[in-house]
């Protein structure tokens, strides 16, 4: 049962899912069902590898932090009334 990598050619998300006989992926994100199958990886493992894992996750996880902060100042903005 491979997994296999895809991308949502309507909303973008990128995305992994198991594949079972003839099971149709379908986006978690939108439900779209245009999806493109994306070639995947070896899995390498070196001191290089994790470094870039590691940038990239802290990457993501800045741009969560700032994603988080604008929601939060435009929730206030809408209902607090000061």
């Amino acid at each position: 049962m491979p997994i296999y990598e895809f991308e949502c050619r309507d909303c973008g998300h990128r995305f992994e899912q198991l594949i079972i006989h003839s099971t149709t992926a379908e986006c978690p994100s939108c439900h779209g069902r245009s999806l493109e199958r994306l070639i995947s990886m070896f899995a390498v493992d070196s001191e290089g590898t994790r470094s870039a894992a590691r940038k990239d996750g802290q990457r993501r996880s800045g741009q969560l932090t700032r994603y988080k902060n604008d929601a939060e100042i435009a929730y206030h903005k809408k209902h607090d009334h000061h």
